[in-house]
């Protein structure tokens, strides 16, 4: 018994993962169905397309998941409804700003799902124009520890006109302004650093300070929301 019992709970864990993994391969495939919608399939001449492969095949995405995706977005192959890149305003608790990225190929899904997940925590989801004017776009990069050193990485960066640079657990976080983000990728690539990462998001141009309880609501709020397949980031401007 004890050993069915043990069975059993590796069972569940192997199916929790299972579905994370999920998740995250389907976002990929949605990034990567936009990126070669916008510019093509050919990843030599799609730097975002380029970024998007990279960034799966880092967490271990199947190349048939991505040689599908590709098609998806350029429409070879009848892969199916058109996947658009969407960006959603509204409020969390406490009068703190969210925009919510999305790809979806079903709109009148999305729409309803985010409205139910914001109402059932306290928010809503705004009209067009709410919240954007809360935060700016920018270019966003994370580059694994490099074997060179951080003065060699930094050069690089002032170079290639990057932003901001930041230690994280396992490399740096990197800011760049939005169209520079990926000849600064190209920039690190040709001096031997290695990104897992490079996309355009947000970041609030002012922060919203709120106490620990409404933070605790507005960062299970954001998990929730982020749990939804059609949803790609979650952007806050709480303290």
């Amino acid at each position: 018994m004890a050993g069915h019992n043990k069975w059993s709970k590796i069972k569940r864990l192997k199916a929790v993962l299972d579905s994370r993994r999920g998740r995250v391969f389907s976002r990929f495939a949605k990034e990567i169905a936009v990126a070669a919608r916008l510019g093509g399939g050919d990843p030599a001449m799609n730097p975002r397309l380029r970024a998007a492969i990279q960034s799966a095949r880092a967490e271990n995405m199947p190349n048939d998941n991505i040689e599908r995706a590709v098609r998806k977005g350029t429409g070879e192959g009848g892969q199916g409804a058109v996947v658009e890149e969407l960006v959603y305003e509204g409020y969390a608790p406490g009068g703190v700003a969210l925009l919510i990225e999305a790809a979806t190929d079903n709109k009148n899904r999305t729409a309803p799902d985010l409205r139910r997940i914001l109402g059932d925590h306290g928010g809503n989801l705004g009209s067009s124009g709410s919240t954007a004017y809360l935060f700016q776009r920018i270019g966003m990069i994370e580059v694994r520890a490099p074997q060179q050193s951080e003065d060699a990485l930094l050069e690089v960066l002032l170079e290639a006109g990057a932003g901001d640079c930041s230690w994280q657990e396992d490399g740096f976080a990197v800011t760049t302004p939005p169209e520079k983000l990926y000849a600064v990728v190209e920039s690190l690539r040709r001096a031997g650093f290695e990104t897992a990462s490079a996309k355009l998001g947000y970041e609030p141009s002012t922060l919203v300070e709120v106490d620990d309880a409404t933070a605790r609501q507005v960062d299970d709020l954001c998990a929730e929301l982020e749990e939804l397949e059609d949803v790609l980031a979650v952007h806050s401007n709480h303290g």
